[in-house]
């Protein structure tokens, strides 16, 4: 059909002529209401960003030398970040003579992956970053 037929019919329609796919040979075109259709995109737009979440990176800070009990409360908020569906970034601080003894932080940081293995994926191993060793994890997806 010719360009002026089908802009003949869509004024006759009260719509418009959208062009789908110019590079089709010959070009494709389709009679719809224009304005209509910007609006169900932009609709559908708004609700995907509405469901969307957005994950934040959680940090916990520990010492090479923590307790047991101090161990314990850093697991639990551990727990409660990534129940959140949030990731966490466990923290290892060396002050003064520590830094020779980074496998004892490594060590440490191991102990809390082991322990939230069952809730929570190793996203980025135990790493030095100047006098801190850091580790990244991710909450395991829930299916």
């Amino acid at each position: 059909m010719s360009t002026r037929d089908a802009q003949q019919i869509a004024n006759d329609l009260d719509q418009d002529l959208v062009l789908v796919q110019a590079n089709a040979e010959p070009p494709v075109a389709k009679i719809m209401d224009w304005g209509k259709a910007k609006f169900e995109a932009q609709k559908k737009q708004k609700e995907q960003r509405k469901n969307q979440k957005i994950v934040q990176v959680k940090e916990v800070r520990m010492s090479p030398v923590i307790d047991s009990g101090d161990f314990e409360t850093r697991k639990k908020a551990a727990i409660k970040f990534l129940s959140q569906g949030n990731k966490v970034k466990l923290n290892l601080r060396f002050r003064g003579r520590m830094i020779t003894h980074q496998d004892i932080g490594r060590q440490v940081l191991d102990r809390m992956a082991v322990e939230l293995d069952d809730i929570a994926k190793v996203e980025q191993r135990a790493k030095m970053d100047g006098r801190q060793m850091f580790l990244i994890l991710a909450p395991r997806d829930a299916k």
